[in-house]
């Protein structure tokens, strides 16, 4: 027969699992909350990294523009200066110049002309990139507000199932509550059935002694090998 406490014992074990799996659940919240945290960080990084890319030529570009411009006041500067000089070897000179600054005018705009078709490029790039990339943190918003949904109910139902494993304590003796708190806080179940001779915590045969004091159901029983309370289990 079982001692009289084990049946209340077990009403406990019982609530207090419930408990304790709500708390797991609840504890791994913030966790899953900083993964899709660090996806939406993510996203937005790489939607920077794709605007980067289109201010960077963008800034490239006005460079340019400036660098022909002033490339182009200079060239207007020889051509005044050419018009004036009246010794031949002058003339030549500063037509030199003017066509090798001509010349760099030219390479400039050319350069000018790739770098506009490379930005309408980063432009297109970065207008799909965008609207994919904000897709998708739509769906991450969606899935923190899932969770903080989630945490939420986890919280009522973890303070409803604390409420039970309260109620359930309060039928049992401080002793045995001391004993199955001291093993549960160890390890859990604390309390298992012995059959066929074994601990069904451990899994490992109980003395013959212990096992007849479980039988009995006398006193609480508890296997020698992992410490946990016990009960004879008829088949």
């Amino acid at each position: 027969m079982r001692h009289p406490a084990i049946e209340p014992l077990l009403i406990l074990q019982d609530r207090e699992q419930s408990r304790r799996a709500l708390q797991q659940q609840l504890d791994m919240i913030p966790g899953d909350v900083a993964r899709v945290q660090a996806k939406i960080d993510a996203e937005k990084q790489a939607i920077d990294a794709a605007k980067n890319e289109w201010r960077e030529l963008e800034s490239k570009k006005k460079l340019l523009e400036t660098e022909i411009g002033s490339a182009e006041e200079k060239l207007a500067k020889y051509r005044t200066q050419q018009s004036l000089v009246k010794k031949n070897d002058e003339y030549q000179a500063l037509g030199h110049e003017i066509e090798t600054m001509s010349a760099k005018v030219s390479g400039m705009e050319e350069q000018e002309l790739e770098i506009m078709y490379a930005i309408d490029a980063a432009k297109s790039r970065f207008a799909a990139a965008e609207t994919e990339l904000k897709t998708n943190i739509a769906d991450h918003e969606s899935k923190l507000a899932t969770l903080a949904q989630r945490k939420t109910s986890l919280a009522s139902e973890l303070a409803a199932a604390e409420g039970e494993v309260s109620t359930a304590r309060e039928p049992i003796s401080e002793k045995f509550l001391r004993v199955f708190d001291r093993i549960a806080e160890r390890q859990f179940p604390a309390c298992a059935a012995v059959v066929g001779g074994n601990c069904g915590g451990c899994h490992l045969k109980v003395s013959g002694e212990n096992e007849s004091v479980a039988r009995k159901g006398e006193e609480l029983a508890t296997c020698d090998q992992c410490g946990r309370i016990i009960w004879w289990e008829t088949s």
